[in-house]
C-alpha cells in the first residue's frame, strides 16, 4: 500500500507542494476540473513515471513497509494509450479454470500471502531491533559524552581533539582504545601533571645563533710591522743627520711638496733643491721604506674592515635574541662583552693612525683575541642550550601522543564494566538482526519458488475469451446493444464490431468510448496482460471515469466500482487489490461511490479535496469524514441547472437534499402526513419513492436500473419536490436555495 503521495514543482504544483498523508484502503479525492487531478494520477502510472521521470523527479511515493505494488492507473493516458490503436492487447483472465485449478492457484495465493504477511511481521521485528540497537548505542553515546566528555574535557582537551564533534565519534573512539590500548595506567593525578606540560601550546623550535670568525683579525694584531721603525737608507750622507733628528716621517711627508721642475724649498722658500739633494732623498725613502709603508696601509684598512664586519654581526645577533623570548644568550653579559670590544678596537684605530702618520715609531696593539674568545663562549653555550631545547621540541609531539594514550587508557578502564555491559547488550541485537536477516532470505526464496508455480499454472488455464465474454456480457446489461468486443485476427488482441461486423472503434461516441475503456480497465483489474501477472497485487488509481458519460452509465460504473471496493474490503488479505485511490470533479458520482454504509464511519477510508487557488493547486483532508455530505448548495445549483434532464439524477439530488434538510439541518415530520397531503395517487408515489430511498439507507440499483424513465417526469418530480417543503412548512428555505424572490 502507499501510505503517503508527495507531488511538488509539477503542473500547478509550486515548490511547498501537496502531500496526501496517511492513505488507507479507500481514498476519495474531489476536485474541480483543473485543479490537478490527472498529475497526481499521471505520476502514480508505472509506465509515465518511466518516461516522463524528470518532470516528476520532485515528487515522491512513501509504500508501507518499503514494499511497492504495481499501480493501475484509470484516466485520459490510459484511454488514448487504449484506444488510440486499431486493437485493444488481449486481457487474461482465469475464466477458463476448472474449481479445482482455482482452488489449488488460491491455495498457493494464500501460502504466498502467508509467506507476504510472514515477511511484513519480520521486516517489522527487523525494523524494531534494528531501532533498539540504534536507541541503546544513542544511550551509550549520551552516557560516555555526559560522563567523560564533559567531565575530563577542561584537563584533557588536547586528548579529545578530533573526537568531540559527535556523541556517536566520541563513543566509537571510547569503543576502539577499548579493543587496542595497551598502555600503562597512570592516575589522574599524573594525566594532570604532564597535561600541564605537555597539553599547552606547542613550543617553536629556536634557531642557532651564528658563530663567529677572527682569525683575520688576529693574523693582523701579530704582524711584526707595528713594532718596526720604519726609516730611510742609512749610508746616505742626509742619513745622519735626519735619524739624529728623528724626522724622517717629516721629511718624507714634506718629500711629496717637492715640485719637480723647481729648486725652491717648500720649508724654508729657498733655493735649496739641488738635482744631488733629490738624488738623496730619493735613495734615503728607497724601496724598503715604500714597501712598508705600502703594507702598513693595508693591514690597517683590512684590520678595520674585518673588525667592523665582526661588530656588525654581533649588533645583529644581539638584536635577534632580544626577540626571542626564551632566548638561551645572556645577553647582558653580551652586551658588555661587545661594549669592551668595541672601546678596544677604538684604541687600536688611534694606534693605527699614528704608526700610519710616524712609520718610524713603534705601537704595541691591544690584543682583542681574550674579548672576541669570551665572546665565542658566549655564543658556543647558548648554542648548546638551543640544541638541547631544539631536541626536547622534537621529542615534545611524541611525549604528549603518549600521553594522550594514557588519558584514553585511563577512561577505558574507569568505564570498562559499562563498555562490557554496553558490549553484552548490542551482541545480544545484533545475533537477532542477523537472523532475521537470515530469516527474510529464506521468506523471499520460499516466496520466488510460490510465484513461479502460480505463473506456470497460469500458464496454462488463463485466456482472452472470458474477457470478451465479460465486457460483452456488460455491455449488453446496460444497453449497448450496437457494438461489441470480438478477438482480433491478431493473436492475443481485440477489436470493436458493429452488428453487421464493421470496424465500431472509429464511430463510437464520446461517451460509448470511455465506457467501453472502463470496463476494460475494470476487466484489467481482475486479470493481466499475460498470464504471468494475472495474480499481481495491484493499486488501483481511477480518475474521473464517467466525465463524458450520461446519468444512467454514472450508477452503473459506481455501482462496479463500489463491487471493487467490496471485493477488496472482503478479501482484505487473499484478493490481488490492495488499495484504491478514486479521484473526481462529479460530486454525484463522488457520493454515489463513496457512499458504503450509514453507519459508523470505517477506517479503511479517507476523504480529500483538492483546490486551485491562484492557479496553485493544495489539498484538504477531511479524514474519515465525507466532504461532500457538506456540499448542500452544490446540490440545489444542481437541481437549478436545466442541463440535468435524468429522471434517475434528479431523482438522487433530490433524495439527498431531503436527506440532508430534514435529516440534519430541518425538523423532519412524519413522512405519511406530507403523502397524504398530495391530492393525486402519482403524486403520492413519486413522495413515497423519494422518502423510501432515504429511509431504505440504500444505493444499490433494482434489476431494470439500465431502462432510464421518460424525461418528461422530471417536471412532476420538481413539483412534488417543491410541495414537500411546502406542506412541511419549509417552503422559505426551498426558494431561498432555489433563489426565488417573493417577487416570483
Amino acid at each position: 500500500m502507499i501510505n503517503s503521495i508527495t507531488i511538488r514543482n509539477v503542473a500547478t504544483y509550486d515548490n511547498e507542494g501537496i502531500q496526501i498523508y496517511n492513505l488507507k484502503k479507500v481514498n476519495f479525492i474531489y476536485g474541480a476540473n483543473g485543479t490537478g487531478k490527472t498529475t497526481i494520477s499521471n505520476y502514480l502510472a508505472s509506465d509515465i513515471k518511466i518516461k516522463e521521470g524528470d518532470r516528476y523527479k520532485e515528487c515522491s511515493i512513501e509504500w508501507r513497509n518499503n514494499t511497492p505494488i504495481k499501480t493501475l492507473v484509470y484516466n485520459r493516458k490510459f484511454r488514448e494509450l487504449n484506444f488510440g490503436q486499431e486493437k485493444l492487447k488481449g486481457i487474461f483472465t482465469l475464466g477458463q479454470a476448472t474449481t479445482e485449478q482455482i482452488a489449488e492457484i488460491n491455495t498457493l495465493k494464500e501460502k504466498l500471502n502467508s509467506i507476504r504477511e510472514q515477511g511484513v511481521i519480520r521486516r517489522g521485528q527487523l525494523e524494531q531491533t534494528e531501532q533498539e540497537k540504534q536507541n541503546l548505542e544513542n544511550e551509550f553515546d549520551e552516557d560516555c559524552w555526559n560522563n567523560l566528555k564533559k567531565e575530563y574535557e577542561d584537563d584533557f582537551s588536547e586528548a579529545f581533539s578530533g573526537w568531540i564533534k559527535s556523541r556517536n565519534k566520541f563513543r566509537n573512539k571510547l569503543e576502539d582504545e577499548f579493543k587496542s590500548n595497551n598502555s600503562d595506567i597512570l592516575t589522574y593525578e599524573q594525566l594532570k601533571e604532564k597535561a600541564n606540560i605537555l597539553f599547552r601550546k606547542h613550543p617553536q623550535m629556536i634557531e642557532l645563533i651564528n658563530t663567529i670568525s677572527f682569525d683575520t683579525i688576529l693574523e693582523i694584531e701579530n704582524n711584526p710591522i707595528w713594532k718596526k721603525k720604519i726609516v730611510g737608507k742609512a749610508d746616505i750622507d742626509i742619513a745622519g743627520l735626519i735619524n739624529h733628528l728623528n724626522i724622517s716621517d717629516w721629511v718624507y711627508e714634506g718629500k711629496n711638496y717637492l715640485q719637480e721642475e723647481s729648486d725652491i724649498c717648500p720649508f724654508c722658500q729657498e733655493r735649496t733643491i739641488t738635482e744631488d739633494f733629490r738624488e738623496k732623498l730619493n735613495s734615503f725613502f728607497n724601496e724598503n721604506y715604500i714597501s712598508d709603508i705600502a703594507c702598513l696601509k693595508e693591514l690597517k684598512q683590512k684590520y678595520e674592515m674585518s673588525v667592523q664586519n665582526l661588530i656588525d654581526q654581533l649588533n645583529i645577533i644581539e638584536a635577534n635574541q632580544k626577540n626571542i623570548n626564551s632566548s638561551k644568550l645572556n645577553l647582558d653579559i653580551f652586551s658588555t662583552y661587545i661594549r669592551t670590544l668595541i672601546s678596544q678596537y677604538n684604541s687600536n684605530k688611534e694606534l693605527l693612525n699614528s704608526k700610519l702618520k710616524e712609520p718610524s715609531r713603534s705601537i704595541d696593539l691591544v690584543f682583542l683575541r681574550e674579548q672576541l674568545e669570551l665572546i665565542l663562549n658566549l655564543i658556543v653555550s647558548a648554542n648548546k642550550e638551543i640544541e638541547n631545547y631544539n631536541r626536547t621540541v622534537e621529542n615534545f609531539q611524541t611525549e604528549k601522543n603518549k600521553l594522550i594514550t594514557s588519558v584514553w587508557k585511563y577512561l577505558v578502564e574507569e568505564y570498562k564494566s559499562k563498555i562490557e555491559s554496553f558490549h553484552s547488550k548490542r551482541n545480544v541485537l545484533e545475533k537477532e538482526i542477523i537472523g532475521l536477516n537470515s530469516s527474510l532470505e529464506k521468506n523471499r526464496n520460499d516466496y520466488r519458488e510460490i510465484d513461479k508455480k502460480i505463473k506456470e499454472l497460469n500458464q496454462d488455464i488463463t485466456s482472452i475469451q472470458p474477457t470478451i465474454d465479460e465486457i460483452n456480457r456488460l455491455l449488453n446489461s446496460f444497453g449497448f446493444l450496437n457494438f461489441k468486443i470480438v478477438p482480433s485476427t491478431e493473436n492475443g488482441f481485440y477489436e470493436i464490431q458493429r452488428e453487421d461486423g464493421s470496424d465500431a472503434q472509429k464511430t463510437l461516441s464520446e461517451g460509448e468510448i470511455t465506457f467501453i475503456t472502463f470496463l476494460y480497465y475494470y476487466q484489467k483489474v481482475k486479470g493481466g496482460d499475460s498470464p504471468d501477472v494475472v495474480n499481481e497485487d495491484k493499486i488501483l488509481v481511477i480518475d474521473d471515469p464517467i466525465s463524458s458519460l450520461d446519468s444512467n452509465v454514472l450508477f452503473i460504473v459506481s455501482t462496479l466500482i463500489k463491487d471493487l471496493i467490496k471485493e477488496m474490503k472482503d478479501n482484505e488479505y487473499k484478493g490481488n487489490i490492495k488499495q484504491i485511490i478514486l479521484l473526481t470533479h462529479n460530486v454525484y458520482f463522488h457520493k454515489e461511490v463513496s457512499y458504503m454504509d450509514r453507519g459508523a464511519e470505517s477506517d479503511k477510508l479517507n476523504y480529500w479535496i483538492l483546490r486551485k487557488n491562484g492557479n496553485i493547486s493544495s489539498i484538504e483532508p477531511y479524514d474519515k469524514k465525507n466532504p461532500i455530505n457538506s456540499s448542500y448548495q452544490l446540490l440545489w445549483k444542481e437541481l437549478q441547472s436545466k442541463s440535468v434532464t435524468s429522471t434517475i439524477t434528479i431523482q438522487n439530488i433530490m433524495r439527498r437534499i431531503l436527506e440532508n434538510y430534514f435529516k440534519v439541518l430541518g425538523s423532519y415530520k412524519d413522512e405519511e402526513k406530507i403523502i397524504e397531503e398530495f391530492p393525486n395517487f402519482e403524486e403520492q408515489q413519486i413522495c413515497r419513492s423519494l422518502y423510501y430511498w432515504i429511509n431504505d439507507g440504500s444505493h444499490c440499483f433494482s434489476d431494470a436500473l439500465e431502462i432510464d424513465t421518460q424525461d418528461t417526469t422530471t417536471e412532476i418530480y420538481q413539483e412534488v419536490f417543491r410541495k414537500i417543503f411546502e406542506y412541511s412548512g419549509h417552503i422559505a428555505h426551498y426558494n431561498m436555495m432555489m433563489g426565488i424572490s417573493k417577487n416570483n
